[in-house]
């Protein structure tokens, strides 16, 4: 079977490299793990996984943000919902930037922007497979129980609905049907 490289690392050139370091440390919880110049470039590492040495690099040399995006979205895991709505809950506390909340019927998704205008997703899988792409807003103020209620419902009545784990084996038989065979 053909192996999909994992997503190692993101760098992105940044214009002030110490406050997007902050707001990814004290809004993502993660840590800084090394620092340095490179020619008249600074850079600094972040990682929230310790077999990582970095899962984010900040290097500065951009004047001014572009002037249109550039990055459709950065997105990170979490592993539950109950998770993501504490996510939730201490975001709004950080005065973060066009935080919405979305139900893509697959996943629950909270979006929002760096201090440099990128957009974060921060992401849990529902256990649901619906045909992408959806965007429906879903209401924090519920229960993850009640969030899962009214996104089952929904996904049902969608043409496309199954189990997540039906979908999987579906792409993964894809996959396997499309790598080279030893010969």
């Amino acid at each position: 079977m053909k192996k999909t490289p994992e997503l190692s690392h993101f760098g992105l050139f940044v214009c002030d490299v110490e406050r997007m370091a902050a707001f990814y440390r004290d809004v993502l919880g993660f840590v800084e793990t090394d620092r340095g110049t490179l020619g008249d470039k600074q850079l600094i590492f972040l990682s929230g996984d310790p077999r990582e040495h970095h899962q984010l690099v900040f290097v500065s040399g951009l004047s001014k943000p572009p002037d249109e995006e550039v990055v459709n979205q950065i997105s990170f895991r979490l592993q539950t919902l109950e998770d993501l709505l504490e996510f939730h809950r201490t975001i709004v506390t950080c005065n973060v930037d066009d935080v919405r909340p979305i139900n893509h019927g697959n996943a629950w998704s909270i979006y929002f922007r760096d201090p440099e205008g990128n957009r974060i997703e921060v992401t849990v899988d529902s256990p649901w497979y619906v045909s992408q792409p959806n965007r429906d807003p879903f209401d924090v103020r519920l229960s993850a129980d009640q969030i899962r209620i009214e996104t089952e419902a929904w996904c049902r009545r969608k043409p496309s609905f199954e189990p997540a784990e039906r979908f999987r084996e579906r792409v993964a038989a894809k996959i396997s049907e499309a790598s080279p065979k030893a010969g």
